[in-house]
C-alpha cells in the first residue's frame, strides 16, 4: 500500500451488478457464511472487538465536543443568521418556522456532498469504480489517510448531533422515529468501519455498497470482523431509503392527481388535523406554550413522547 493509504488498484475492476445480482448474489453469500459460521455468538462478538478494533479515548472525545459543537454552531446560526434571514425574505410564518432547519441541513450535506466528491474523484483511492479494492491488502493495524479521517470525523460528530437534535431541535413528523433509527444505525456503522479499517461509507448504495460488503468482502478476508452485524445495518438503510422514497412518490402522485394545491412535505402532519401528534402553529408562539408534554420546535408544536 502506498504511503498515507493511498494505492492504485492493480487488479480489473468487475463490472457493476445488476439490482437482481445483488439480491441473489448477496444473500447467497450470506447464507453460506451463516451455515459456515461454528461459533458465532457473543463471545466471539467480544473476541473479534477486542482483536481487531482500533478506536482510543482521544478519538472518542474529539468525537463528543465535535458532537456538541455542531449543536452550538446550529443554534448561533438558526439565532443570528437563519431566522433574521427567514423575516427579511417575509416568509409565511409557516414557512419561516421550517427556514432554520432546512437551511442548516442543506448547508451541511452540500459541504458534505462535495468533500466526498473530492475524496472518491479527486483524490486517487479506488473505492467508487473498484469498491472491492477497499478490503484488498485489509488489516485492523492499518493507517486511516488523514483526509479521509476528517471525513470520518466530520460525518460521525454530525450524526451524533443529529441524534439530538431529531428529539429536541427538529419539527416532528411523520417519518421522525424512523429517522432517528436511521442516525443511529449510521452512527453505528461509521464508527465502526472506522475502527476496523472498513472504509465503505463514501460510495453509491446498494450497487456498490452492499454488493461489496455482503459480497466480496469474504473473497478478499474470509473471516472478516462483524461480517453480519455491518450488513444487517446496511440492508436496514437501504430499506429506509425505500420508505423515503415513497413519501416521493406520494407527493408526485397528490401534485398528478391535483389532491393538493401547493407542494408540501408529505411527511408533515396535516395543520387541520389536531388528533395528530404533532400540530403547525404560528410562527409567534408564547414562551410557555411548552406545556403537558407539548414542546415547541422552531415554530412547530410537538409531543415529545415517541
Amino acid at each position: 500500500m502506498e504511503p498515507g493509504g493511498r494505492r492504485q488498484s492493480i487488479r480489473m475492476a468487475a463490472p457493476m451488478p445488476s439490482y437482481s445480482e445483488v439480491l441473489v448474489k448477496s444473500f447467497s453469500r450470506m447464507n453460506t457464511a451463516i451455515a459456515e459460521c461454528k461459533d458465532c455468538g457473543l463471545e466471539l462478538s467480544k473476541r473479534t472487538l477486542l482483536e481487531n478494533a482500533s478506536l482510543s479515548a482521544t478519538e472518542g472525545l474529539v468525537f463528543l465536543l465535535c458532537a456538541a459543537g455542531w449543536t452550538l454552531l446550529r443554534r448561533a446560526a438558526s439565532r443570528y443568521l437563519f431566522q433574521p434571514l427567514a423575516q427579511w425574505c417575509d416568509l409565511q410564518p409557516r414557512d419561516a418556522a421550517k427556514m432554520p432547519e432546512s437551511m442548516w441541513k442543506l448547508i451541511f450535506y452540500t459541504a458534505s456532498w462535495s468533500y466526498t466528491s473530492y475524496l472518491l474523484f479527486f483524490a486517487d483511492y479506488p473505492f467508487f469504480h473498484d469498491p472491492p479494492s477497499v478490503f484488498y491488502e485489509w488489516r485492523p493495524t492499518n493507517e486511516v489517510p488523514k483526509d479521509m479521517a476528517i471525513a470520518y470525523l466530520v460525518q460521525c460528530s454530525f450524526y451524533g448531533h443529529a441524534i439530538y437534535a431529531t428529539i429536541y431541535m427538529d419539527a416532528w413528523r411523520k417519518d421522525s422515529v424512523v429517522m432517528l433509527v436511521h442516525h443511529v444505525i449510521t452512527l453505528a456503522l461509521i464508527a465502526f468501519s472506522y475502527a476496523f479499517r472498513f472504509w465503505f461509507r463514501l460510495y453509491w448504495f446498494p450497487l456498490k455498497v452492499l454488493y461489496a460488503t455482503c459480497y466480496s468482502s469474504l473473497q478478499s478476508v474470509p473471516n472478516i470482523p462483524f461480517y453480519f452485524f455491518f450488513n444487517i445495518l446496511l440492508f436496514a438503510l437501504t430499506l429506509m431509503n425505500i420508505y423515503w422514497f415513497l413519501y416521493i412518490l406520494l407527493l408526485v402522485l397528490k401534485v398528478l392527481t391535483g389532491r393538493v394545491a401547493e407542494v408540501n412535505d408529505a411527511r408533515e402532519y396535516d395543520v387541520e388535523d389536531t388528533s395528530r401528534p404533532a400540530e403547525h402553529k404560528e410562527y409567534d408562539h408564547p414562551r410557555n406554550s411548552a406545556k403537558d408534554g407539548w414542546h415547541q420546535r422552531n415554530g412547530i408544536i410537538k409531543d415529545k413522547w415517541l
